[in-house]
């Protein structure tokens, strides 16, 4: 019995020391214990045998007991790795749910698209078919006008003249920076691919001729569109240079019996003594003249300038300002919950979107040849700059993991690939930010409303890839000037581009103009720019991303220099009333001194 007590303790004491053989463990355990319990007692013919001495010799209870006892201790720890596992899968699917369901409705959706493609349904019923798609960027581009207003009014307005001077100059850098290296990315592949060399695939078409505009006024419409004469109507409406074209007559003075030709002369004379006779005719000349006009849609550059000064202003009358402070906080904080609601719709909308986009396109058949390497190359060009480019500024910025960095942004990259719009995706935006990511509010509310407006680095890219592209379907040698315009040209024209679906079609016109090239043959990629506009829709949003991430690094010491001082001032208030209280005590102990007088 001693022996077997002396086992079971030293394999007792093996067990609590190796928590890795925990089950061979605990079968040694139960044949100790078998061992143990089927023993049999001492003789009953014993001289000392008694009452009291049978009670020992039936320790079956207790045994048992201890066994019982012993073989929980031993597998608790197993019982607590199964609840530790299932809870971090609840955490994890908790956490991650809306990123889930969103990648599942981008698969659904193109599963049912293709599915419901070889019953050619008609236009009437692919628009219902894409109905649901509808409804969610109608909800999410009513969150945008109010968006954009509180969250600049509120970050500005927090931020002290120095903070909010050096956070501006850090995003309008990082920017630039951006938008000049998707340029020469574009360029670099679209020149060593040559997508659009050898004969033409299509024709030259004539119908969906594209309205021309100069590069001038292009350039002047963005800088108009940046200080909006209604505010009300910046709402809705862009101001855009419009054409009208106008007849008129000149008098034209021509020598009959001569060759010279002298104009603004209105009656017949003679010329010297060569008795010339002077006639005067009229020639009709057409001149497009430009005329201020207006185009739907939000100006949203007019309403970033308009409330960043108006945040700066707040934030210079301090405690007067308060009020209003508090009302923009208060406006964003309610827009955001309506997000979280507007959240849970969107994987149903972007379903349907994604459906309704592939059943419409044409013919698949069509993308092929010098349409399929020129999408290809814009693929290859978008690819490069988003997982190599930018998170490599990321990480020379902060000298953090990029890739952690974007897992937090899944959700915002996947709407942005379903709505193809930087604006509808700028409250989903906020939200991964701040609460994935853990950036600073007072930095998202800045450099995100203002990076949907004019940082376009996806678009940059796709403008010059497509200009050369037209350039060499139509065998033009570009030389490096006319390259360099191009860079230059789609850099501005990707800040003017409004952040809505394909509207880099329409700044496309700019490019295009600016070296000469026909504005026409912008419909040789029209039928693969609904594909090409979500890839680069999700560029812009993950270099806006990106870019709040590397200003926030960047400005931590004026963020941390604000807290300090807001912390300093809070101490000073409460210091404030109890001086108060003092002195009130000391006027009332002055009363009693003078009334016991």
């Amino acid at each position: 019995m001693i022996c077997l007590w002396h086992e079971f303790t030293v394999r007792l004491t093996t067990e609590c020391e190796s928590v890795q053989l925990v089950s061979h463990e605990t079968c040694l355990l139960d044949q100790v214990f078998e061992l143990i319990i089927n023993e049999k007692p001492p003789n009953s013919n014993s001289l000392f045998l008694d009452e009291d001495s049978e009670k020992p010799h039936q320790p079956e209870k207790d045994l048992h007991w201890l066994h019982r006892a012993i073989k929980k201790q031993v597998s608790g720890p197993q019982v607590r790795m199964c609840s530790i596992n299932r809870n971090a899968i609840k955490t994890f699917l908790h956490r991650n749910s809306f990123v889930l369901l969103t990648v599942g409705a981008v698969v659904v959706g193109v599963i049912l698209g293709f599915a419901v493609r070889p019953h050619n349904l008609s236009a009437r019923e692919i628009k219902y078919l894409s109905f649901p798609g509808e409804i969610l960027m109608r909800m999410l581009q009513m969150m945008v006008l109010p968006l954009i207003v509180s969250s600049l009014v509120t970050g500005v307005s927090y931020l002290d003249s120095k903070a909010t001077g050096k956070m501006g100059v850090w995003a309008i850098v990082y920017y630039v920076m951006t938008t000049f290296i998707a340029v020469f990315i574009g360029i670099v592949l679209v020149t060593a691919i040559r997508p659009g060399k050898g004969k033409r695939d299509t024709p030259m078409s004539d119908s969906d001729r594209m309205e021309s505009v100069t590069a001038a006024d292009a350039f002047l419409d963005l800088i108009r569109n940046m200080f909006p004469s209604n505010l009300m109507e910046a709402c809705f409406k862009q101001y855009k240079t419009l054409y009208k074209k106008t007849i008129s007559t000149k008098n034209i003075t021509v020598l009959v019996n001569g060759s010279a030709v002298v104009t603004n002369t209105t009656d017949f004379s003679q010329m010297g003594n060569n008795s010339t006779v002077l006639q005067t005719i009229q020639e009709t000349v057409e001149e497009m003249i430009p005329v201020p006009g207006s185009s739907n849609g939000v100006n949203a550059l007019g309403l970033v300038v308009f409330s960043m000064f108006f945040g700066i202003v707040i934030g210079n009358m301090k405690q007067q300002g308060q009020p209003l402070k508090n009302f923009f906080d208060c406006l964003n904080d309610a827009i955001m919950r309506l997000v979280a609601i507007i959240m849970w719709y969107a994987p149903l909308g972007i379903l349907f979107l994604i459906a309704g986009k592939i059943v419409e396109m044409k013919d698949l058949l069509q993308v092929g040849g010098q349409l399929g390497m020129y999408m290809l190359c814009v693929i290859i060009g978008l690819l490069v700059h988003s997982l190599i480019a930018l998170p490599l500024l990321y990480y020379l910025g902060t000298r953090k993991n990029p890739y952690t960095f974007i897992s937090g942004l899944l959700q915002a990259l996947i709407t942005a690939f379903g709505t193809s719009s930087s604006s509808a995706t700028l409250p989903i935006t906020f939200r991964c930010l701040e609460e994935n990511n853990h950036v600073d509010k007072r930095v998202t509310r800045l450099v995100l409303p203002v990076g949907a407006t004019i940082n376009m680095d996806g678009t940059a890219l796709y403008e010059a890839v497509a200009a050369i592209f037209i350039a060499q379907v139509n065998d033009m040698d570009l030389n490096f000037g006319q390259i360099l315009t191009i860079s230059i040209t789609a850099t501005a024209a990707s800040i003017g581009a409004a952040a809505i679906p394909q509207a880099g079609l329409v700044t496309m016109v700019i490019v295009l103009t600016s070296v000469g090239l026909p504005t026409e043959d912008i419909t040789l990629i029209i039928a693969v720019d609904w594909f090409l506009d979500r890839l680069r829709t999700t560029t812009n949003v993950l270099g806006d991303s990106l870019g709040a991430g590397i200003v926030e690094h960047l400005s931590r010491e004026e963020l941390q220099n604000l807290d300090a001082g807001i912390s300093s001032s809070v101490i000073e208030v409460n210091e404030k009333p109890y001086q108060l209280i003092c002195q009130e005590d000391d006027c009332l102990k002055h009363r009693n001194s003078e009334t016991t007088m």
